[in-house]
């Protein structure tokens, strides 16, 4: 059955729930990281998506989300400072460039920068364009249409939105937003021409179903650019004594996202620095093949070259 499923695949067909059933189902992970790595092979792409993040504006988030060190229900003793300048952001777009990373992202805490910094983060943005090549992300939260609209003709090119979890679990997470408040500014993003990376959070206590559910939502969504992360428990949130994943459960996750979305980015990000180097490279041949790079937003992330070398030896172009 699993044979079958995976040349359905490989024939252009889309992967039903019933198939979903019985991949969950499936407890050979070794098999499915196979079957992911066929299907790899053959509609993703072998050059490797990098990109790093900038945290641009840290702490003090009015949203409860359970699994952020920003959010100030808790008391997590993160960093806490407001935009940070221009030169500062340019200094770690130019390092990132000269390193060969392709984009390089502003992510700021809050449900939206309020309409004085939105205007800041397009001079920002403006001037990073002027003074590096770079391709230029962003991560500010729940903008309308207006707003991205605006950041567009400052030069950004992608706009992220992670939608953490399945539409039924997410509201176990988070109760100062709404998942179709997510959904919304995916849409808008698109419809003014921006892309959109869109993925979520694994660990969280969701189920390998709510995973799927939200792997065929971005289905759904046309989304190509994926980010994986893996809960990293902070102290002070809610699920700071969450279990960890073992690594085949998260092996498995990644197969299925790829045999779900074939065609996608799927974006090694947060979390992955307690996985041993057996389990990245394990999750490279089954279907992860972009990554953020550098440190993250509050938790440490990889060395860049250490990444690139990594990459390579997957057999990935650069």
């Amino acid at each position: 059955m699993l044979n079958l499923i995976t040349q359905k695949i490989l024939d252009g067909k889309a992967i039903t729930r019933e198939d979903i059933s019985y991949i969950i189902a499936y407890d050979n992970v070794e098999e499915l990281i196979s079957s992911s790595h066929k299907i790899t092979l053959k509609f993703a792409s072998r050059k490797f998506d990098s990109c790093s993040i900038i945290n641009a504006k840290s702490g003090l988030c009015t949203e409860d989300c359970k699994w952020c060190a920003q959010s100030s229900h808790y008391k997590t003793n993160i960093a806490v400072y407001p935009l940070v300048n221009n030169e500062e952001c340019l200094k770690e777009a130019l390092h990132c460039e000269k390193k060969g990373v392709k984009r390089f992202s502003l992510v700021t805490s809050g449900r939206k920068p309020s309409p004085n910094e939105l205007k800041e983060i397009n001079l920002l943005l403006t001037y990073l364009k002027l003074n590096s090549k770079i391709a230029l992300c962003a991560s500010l939260g729940l903008l309308n249409k207006n707003d991205l609209k605006k950041l567009k003709e400052s030069g950004l090119s992608r706009y992220h939105c992670n939608l953490e979890s399945s539409e039924n679990y997410f509201k176990n997470l988070c109760s100062t937003n709404k998942f179709s408040q997510k959904i919304a500014v995916i849409k808008a993003a698109k419809e003014v021409g921006l892309e959109v990376c869109s993925g979520g959070i694994i660990g969280m206590g969701e189920s390998m179903e709510d995973r799927a559910d939200l792997a065929l939502t971005l289905r759904d969504l046309e989304i190509q650019s994926v980010p994986l992360n893996i809960l990293h428990p902070i102290p002070g949130t809610p699920l700071e004594n969450i279990p960890l994943l073992s690594d085949l459960e998260i092996l498995k996750t990644v197969a299925l996202f790829r045999f779900i979305l074939p065609h996608a980015y799927l974006r090694l990000a947060g979390g992955r620095a307690r996985l041993s180097e057996k389990t990245l490279r394990q999750a490279l041949y089954a279907g992860i093949n972009s990554a953020i790079v550098g440190d993250l937003l509050t938790t440490l992330g990889s060395d860049i070259d250490t990444d690139k070398k990594r990459f390579a030896e997957a057999g990935y172009e650069l």
